[in-house]
């Protein structure tokens, strides 16, 4: 069975509105297992450079000004096809867009504060994980429910 990993960050505004739980349990739930988390306050640097393919548009300031407002749960979710099921679990970027059921369609309104950000390709996702988690932070284990989740 060939899973990957995908990097997910509960923003800001996630993690004010006491959002944590929920949205763990629903990456739990759907069957993806946590392979890292942590709670941190990334600066302004390191939030630069998470961003930087959006350094050339008029939001970027103000996104990273937004996201190094506060704490961001940072994780790592393990599973099959992770990346583009967990970008579907998160909904569209645009809350209002979201369909309910999902964690944006469910708990936001405004594109600025979508609760959650989840890498948009595999690629990406390597990218995210490597700058927000240092070698040894990310746990290889075994989940004893994965017989009952994968054929």
């Amino acid at each position: 069975m060939a899973t990957e990993q995908t990097f997910i960050a509960i923003k800001p505004d996630g993690v004010q509105r006491g959002l944590v739980g929920p949205i763990i349990q629903r990456f739990e739930q759907r069957g993806f297992k946590l392979a890292a988390i942590k709670l941190v306050t990334p600066g302004k640097a390191h939030l630069e450079q998470h961003y930087a393919d959006l350094k050339d548009k008029p939001f970027f300031a103000g996104l990273v000004e937004y996201m190094n407002s506060g704490p961001i749960v940072a994780m790592v979710w393990e599973g099959l096809d992770a990346v583009k099921t967990g970008r579907v679990l998160l909904g569209a970027t645009n809350p209002l867009a979201s369909a309910p059921g999902t964690i944006r369609g469910d708990y936001s309104l405004a594109v600025g504060r979508n609760v959650c950000h989840g890498s948009d390709s595999v690629e990406n996702a390597k990218k995210e994980i490597a700058l927000w988690f240092k070698e040894g932070e990310v746990v290889s284990w075994n989940s004893h429910s994965a017989p009952w989740l994968y054929e």
